[in-house]
């Protein structure tokens, strides 16, 4: 049997994350029949079909699903290794694979990315902006080596399997309303939730923890709240809100990006904790010396 090659596992990675042959060769800077054929020898090798291919387009099968996150942990583990050796010589490098929420408030992300990469310029850094839960599974499965997240103080390390987290701000939320609408008046808050109950709400997709806060507030205070309107965009929950569709509950140091909207203080209103989150059991160089430059921006409270 022949040796499986680490190139041909970023092969069967980059077709998976692309959805295509065509755009996985673009990724490897390969031509296609050459990564084709290295997919095709290993299928050969392990006695499965790893992709389903037609005219339209190529899915994982059961054994891709199965070959997949094994295939990522090898090249993670060999990406360590390299990291390792070079760390000992004083060298950082490698891959720094950054996962944020759109919201995040505690950091300025990219003044901090600027001056990592000023620092360690042999790194390769990666970001994506995502919902807190997405972020925390591919920290977990390590897609992502740190998240920023926000999250409900409920919100626990053992929850998500392994991973460490930092607190780096807390924050009350605040409701945000139309300018004309009436809480909008001056001393009006701060106003119960009791008050603001029967409201139309705009308010992130159920179940992902940028709306936990606000239903976990509701359900502490006996009561039931009615969202008519979902988004995963904040720049769409703010137009929405504006047009006087509704209002929504976001933390108040949101209030500089939200223009065009009145904040209004609440009694006992929704807590969001902004946190960083990595896996203790796979935390490269690249990704401790982020943690290392994160704990000393002014940003972080």
């Amino acid at each position: 049997m022949d040796r499986m090659e680490l190139q041909q596992l970023r092969y069967v990675v980059a077709v998976a994350e692309t959805g295509g042959f065509t755009r996985a060769a673009e990724r490897c800077l390969v031509v296609q029949s050459a990564l084709s054929h290295q997919i095709a020898k290993l299928e050969k090798e392990l006695g499965a079909r790893l992709f389903e291919r037609n005219s339209r387009r190529v899915r994982l099968t059961a054994a891709g699903e199965a070959f997949l996150p094994a295939a990522r942990q090898a090249l993670a583990a060999t990406e360590r290794a390299q990291a390792e050796v070079a760390a000992v010589t004083g060298e950082v490098r490698g891959t720094l694979s950054i996962g944020a929420i759109a919201t995040i408030t505690a950091v300025d992300v990219p003044s901090l990315m600027r001056s990592y990469h000023d620092r360690y310029p042999q790194v390769t850094m990666k970001l994506i902006h995502g919902n807190s839960d997405t972020l925390v599974r591919h920290v977990r499965d390590g897609r992502l080596d740190l998240g920023l997240l926000g999250v409900p103080p409920s919100f626990r390390a053992d929850t998500a399997a392994g991973l460490d987290t930092r607190t780096l701000a807390v924050d009350r939320h605040v409701a945000f309303v139309a300018p004309d609408h009436p809480l909008a008046a001056p001393g009006a808050g701060p106003v119960p939730l009791e008050r603001i109950a029967g409201e139309p709400f705009v308010d992130f997709p159920a179940g992902l923890a940028a709306r936990a806060q606000a239903e976990e507030a509701f359900a502490a205070a006996g009561l039931r709240r009615t969202v008519e309107f979902e988004a995963n965009d904040l720049t769409f929950i703010a137009g929405l809100v504006r047009c006087g569709l509704g209002i929504t509950l976001l933390p108040s140091r949101l209030a500089p990006r939200l223009h065009g909207l009145a904040a209004v203080e609440l009694q006992d209103g929704p807590v969001r904790e902004e946190r960083l989150a990595w896996n203790g059991q796979r935390r490269s160089p690249a990704a401790a010396a982020f943690l290392s430059a994160i704990t000393t921006t002014d940003a972080v409270t």
